[in-house]
């Protein structure tokens, strides 16, 4: 058996308000966009930022991240790349890079714990989808 490794992990803001959608078999599917940037000297010596865009794809999402996955919010995602192919409308085939996560965690304070007298000590959620607990 081969040896293979799938895993990004990112830091970044949500480029706009999370979209929750069901399957036909109730499962929540929430995707979003996280904006990534990357600064480099160019050619002149004068700093270039790049912005990169990622599509995000979440599964069974508790009411928490539904309700705190907006624009301009910080955090951390960690996943799996999948790359996928469809045909469009017009019957172009499409192709699509996704980012389907394995972890979610907020970098910022959500909005109802940030007013609450105990900001300090309040814990954020996490979400993941690790199958099994390791020993490490």
């Amino acid at each position: 058996m081969a040896f293979s490794l799938n895993k990004i992990m990112l830091i970044g803001r949500l480029g706009k308000d999370a979209e929750t959608r069901f399957t036909t078999n109730n499962v929540s599917v929430t995707n979003f966009t996280l904006a990534t940037d990357y600064s480099y000297k160019g050619k002149t010596g004068d700093w270039v930022n790049e912005t990169t865009w990622h599509n995000i794809v979440s599964f069974n999402l508790s009411d928490y991240f539904k309700e705190n996955l907006k624009k301009g919010k910080k955090f951390y995602v960690e996943g799996r790349l999948s790359k996928r192919d469809y045909t469009d409308k017009d019957g172009v085939k499409r192709y699509s890079t996704e980012v389907i996560t394995d972890k979610l965690i907020p970098l910022e304070p959500s909005s109802e714990s940030a007013s609450s007298e105990n900001a300090e000590t309040s814990v954020e959620p996490t979400v993941s989808n690790d199958n099994e607990d390791l020993p490490f």
